[in-house]
């Protein structure tokens, strides 16, 4: 079984159901959560909006390849009425589901890039991630994520 740290976010529809079941479907496909944060309230980051976030990170064991995860999120944020549109850039969403980390894996593929290249820059990702995995090392990077999140603080 593998660790999958696992990054959710909405800011649009009603986030804490949105988010509450995406957690309830993770178990259900993924595996179960091992460990999962509160949810913190976050501006939006890379676009402009007057939607603010709703954001958590959580950790499953899987028996899951990665790219089998991301199907499965993909299905996830789908059902939850997301729909991906072909634009550059970041726009609002229902629902967002992003693999920040599967064990100590380094990926890069057309579709998946392991760890997640932004997570290191992204507060509304570190601050909850390090309340349930502070100690994580980065396997690039080479920090831990409350290292990181106290560089970017």
């Amino acid at each position: 079984m593998a660790l999958i740290y696992l990054g959710l976010g909405s800011n649009l529809g009603k986030k804490e159901e949105l988010l509450e079941q995406a957690l309830v479907e993770i178990e259900k496909q993924i595996g179960p959560i091992v460990a999962r944060s509160a949810f913190v309230v976050t501006e939006p980051w890379g676009f402009l909006s007057s939607h603010f976030f709703l954001n958590a990170c959580a950790v499953a064991e899987t028996s899951l390849k990665p790219l089998d995860c991301l199907t499965v999120l993909h299905g996830i944020e789908k059902a939850s009425g997301r729909k991906r549109s072909c634009s550059e850039g970041y726009e609002d969403r229902v629902l967002d589901l992003d693999i920040l980390f599967y064990d100590d894996l380094v990926l890069k593929t057309a579709h998946l890039t392991i760890p997640h290249p932004l997570l290191h820059k992204r507060l509304f990702v570190l601050k909850p991630l390090a309340e349930i995995a502070p100690n994580l090392m980065h396997p690039i990077l080479g920090k831990t994520i409350i290292s990181l999140l106290k560089t970017l603080s």
